[in-house]
């Protein structure tokens, strides 16, 4: 059985991050593998290294002058200067507030990171505010709730979170057979041991910090062994971290504007019987409240990834346009057609996030929770795949076939491209560049990934609908349509036409 990690370094907590720091503390002993070998340092590695430096950069933005006043708070229990995402929400103004600073990171990464900071800090705040029922369920898991929160706030730390249990057999049940999730194998005086793996843990390879929890899909039938709530160190010993193959590393020279730089990593995490000490342990054994407690958590989460959503179809919508104008369709009738549903759809996004503040509700802690956004994520799902259609459709066959930096330099080839693969007011070099960016946003790895990531990450779209219908109450509208089928109607005995003088227009007359 595996040690823990530490838990408690006895070092005065840091405050905001700063990028460097990021950087130095991935390279912490964590048991992480790519292609099958193991990576000491993903700081450093070739396939990690752009990503790692591209959120340093946005973290470094807390401690821009210009932004650092939007983007941070002073903690008045600590004293410290903290990230502004883990902010508790006790008004309207501190709830948009937070929302201008989520901008400022998913603004500057075009929409295209899921897992930002900003994002999972708010999944913290969230477990922050449900630790009373934590606390209800069990003496000192509420507790622990809120000091983990601390520990993530006032150090700053990047988050992941894992929900999702391995793809074997989903037609069986984990009690016949345990593979199938992550369970509890004991319990000691030290904390748990869990076995198991989840997946899919997006940013894992480059977080600190991972909270395992359960996912929508959690059902009566599985025995209470699985059902557990906790936080670890990724490099906590026996916490295997697997990476899928890195996305924007294609051969022969190709540009890749956003793999490079926003490809956070999915993961598979390996429970090789981890010890959890208990004061990492937030829920266990209680089913009704892991349920209960998914969507409270995720409250802010998901308000959050609504902002995130707008500016992935902001950014769709720009290039969209940009191609339109590129090759001299941006007058035509369908393209503009096109160009205003991607527009639609940008501007919807928005009404969601107004609506979520308009439905804010005051919490049993005390804090003010975004409203309900079940039916927009529904939604935004649904209207993915149709957004970045747009965006292939309008580049069509010109996004597959574009010259890449070394063909622009040769000079046998350059004439005959600056000629031919040239836009209109737009010369070839800067064309490739615009459609290639297309490209790494709708079609390459990269792009097929964002795709699929947005219509799953919001979870099973079916069961998604099937709650959302379930609890809907008809029972107004029900109670009136009875009344209009309870008898047939009486009919009615049309009254003859009368006609006088002062009815009759001048037109009639003649």
């Amino acid at each position: 059985m595996s040690e823990p990690a530490t838990t408690k370094t006895g070092k005065a907590p840091l405050g905001v991050q700063t990028g460097d720091r990021y950087r130095a503390s991935l390279d912490d002993g964590r048991e992480l593998y790519l292609d099958g070998k193991r990576v000491t340092d993903p700081a450093s590695h070739p396939a990690f290294k752009p990503s790692v430096d591209e959120l340093a950069r946005l973290i470094d933005l807390q401690h821009d002058p210009e932004h650092a006043p939007l983007m941070t708070w002073k903690d008045p229990q600590s004293g410290l200067t903290l990230a502004r995402a883990y902010q508790p929400t006790r008004t309207l103004e501190d709830l948009r507030t937070q929302r201008r600073s989520a901008e400022v990171w998913l603004r500057e990464s075009m929409g295209q990171h899921g897992r930002s900071p900003a994002f999972m800090a708010s999944i913290a705040l969230g477990l922050y505010d449900f630790r009373h029922q934590l606390e209800a369920s069990r003496p000192g898991f509420g507790a622990n709730a809120e000091a983990w929160y601390r520990h993530c706030a006032t150090n700053d730390l990047v988050l992941t979170h894992a929900l999702g249990d391995p793809q074997i057999d989903r037609s069986a049940d984990p009690v016949d057979d345990p593979d199938l999730a992550l369970r509890v194998i004991e319990e000691n005086d030290r904390g748990i041991v869990v076995r198991g793996a989840k997946q899919l843990t997006t940013l894992a390879p480059t977080a600190h910090e991972v909270l395992v929890y359960l996912s929508a899909s959690f059902t009566q039938r599985r025995g209470e062994q699985f059902v557990v709530w906790c936080a670890l160190p990724l490099n906590t010993p026996g916490l295997i971290t697997l990476c899928r193959e890195p996305f924007g590393a294609e051969p022969y020279g190709h540009e890749h504007p956003l793999a490079g730089r926003f490809d956070e990593q999915d993961a598979m995490l390996f429970f090789d019987d981890v010890l959890v000490p208990w004061d990492r342990v937030f829920l266990l054994r209680d089913g009704a409240l892991a349920r209960t407690g998914l969507g409270r958590i995720n409250a802010w989460s998901a308000y959050i990834g609504h902002i995130r959503y707008r500016e992935r179809l902001r950014t769709l919508l720009g290039t969209a346009t940009m191609l339109a104008e590129s090759i001299g369709v941006d007058g035509f009738r369908n393209i503009q057609e096109e160009l205003g549903k991607l527009a639609s759809y940008a501007e919807l996004t928005e009404y969601f996030i107004d609506a979520a503040e308009a439905r804010a509700t005051v919490t049993d802690s005390g804090l003010l929770a975004p409203g309900d956004t079940a039916a927009s994520r529904v939604w935004s799902a649904e209207v993915a795949a149709a957004a970045v259609a747009v965006v292939r459709n309008i580049g069509s066959a010109g996004i597959l076939m574009q010259p890449t930096p070394n063909d622009l330099d040769n000079p046998r080839l350059r004439p005959h491209l600056d000629r031919y693969m040239r836009g209109k007011n737009m010369p070839a070099d800067k064309k490739s560049r615009l459609f290639r960016l297309a490209w790494d946003l709708t079609g390459d790895s990269f792009g097929q990934r964002q795709d699929l990531y947005e219509y799953v990450h919001r979870g099973d779209l079916a069961r998604n609908r099937i709650n959302i219908y379930k609890r809907q109450d008809q029972s107004e509208v029900r109670s009136r349509l009875e009344q209009l089928i309870a008898a047939p109607s009486a009919p009615s005995t049309p009254s003859a036409p009368t006609h006088t003088t002062a009815d009759t227009s001048e037109g009639e007359r003649s």
